[in-house]
């Protein structure tokens, strides 16, 4: 399959979460969630490991400009929902390594997974406060030996997908960055209503939700006169 380019964010233009599934079971690496902030915030450190890797759109603006740039078999792959696709297609058959998290939300996403999905091999978790330079050597190391089929590490990024190219150097595997998604899963922070969802409109959800977030999202008037002028 061809990347396309959204400015300087190379893209995979996948049909569907299978097929990235499929895509990513077959070449491994890292699988990062490109939506307009990603391609807004893209620079020297981030634009190497998006490129160099499984970046997919996971978000309307994201798919807006890969239908522009030719590509309009392109969808919309929530991050928050493919990881437990992953987990559905996997469970049973490959091993999993959770990290990201406060302790007590790392520990009950672990607890629910095994709940939900008997069977499920979890080879090891931690939360995702890396404190010290030792601890993440230690992190990269216990990856390293205990040799997950999949990682998904929670983190926020760019710091999450960092850490996951250096475990990935270290070690060839699906690795993916989720932000806040386990505090969703496990309900410790609500996401937004099936309707906000289905309309693209989870973002004014979130704003409506913390107006602090005005000022990080004012810079998508930019974005947004991309996409009007096709600058893409």
């Amino acid at each position: 399959m061809e990347k396309i380019k959204l400015r300087n964010v190379e893209v995979y233009p996948f049909r569907s979460a299978d097929d990235l599934i499929d895509y990513a079971d077959e070449h491994k690496g890292i699988l990062v969630a490109v939506n307009a902030e990603k391609i807004l915030n893209a620079n020297e450190v981030t634009l190497p490991i998006i490129n160099g890797n499984i970046a997919y759109c996971d978000g309307s603006g994201a798919v807006l400009a890969a239908h522009q740039k030719g590509a309009p078999q392109a969808v919309k792959i929530a991050g928050c929902e493919l990881w437990l696709k992953i987990v559905e297609r996997f469970a049973g058959k490959r091993s999993f390594y959770i990290i990201g998290g406060k302790k007590a939300v790392n520990d009950a996403t672990v607890e629910r997974l095994r709940h939900d999905y008997p069977g499920i091999d979890i080879v090891g978790h931690r939360d995702g406060y890396l404190r010290t330079a030792d601890e993440r050597r230690a992190l990269i190391d216990d990856v390293a030996v205990s040799k997950p089929d999949v990682v998904f590490v929670a983190m926020g990024s760019p710091a999450q997908e960092i850490l996951m190219s250096e475990m990935l150097a270290r070690h060839k595997a699906i690795y993916q960055g989720l932000g806040g998604s386990f505090d969703v899963y496990t309900g410790v922070v609500k996401r937004a209503p099936k309707w906000w969802i289905d309309h693209n409109a989870e973002f004014a959800y979130r704003l409506i939700r913390q107006p602090k977030r005005i000022t990080r999202n004012a810079k998508f008037v930019k974005y947004a006169w991309w996409l009007l002028w096709k600058k893409f």
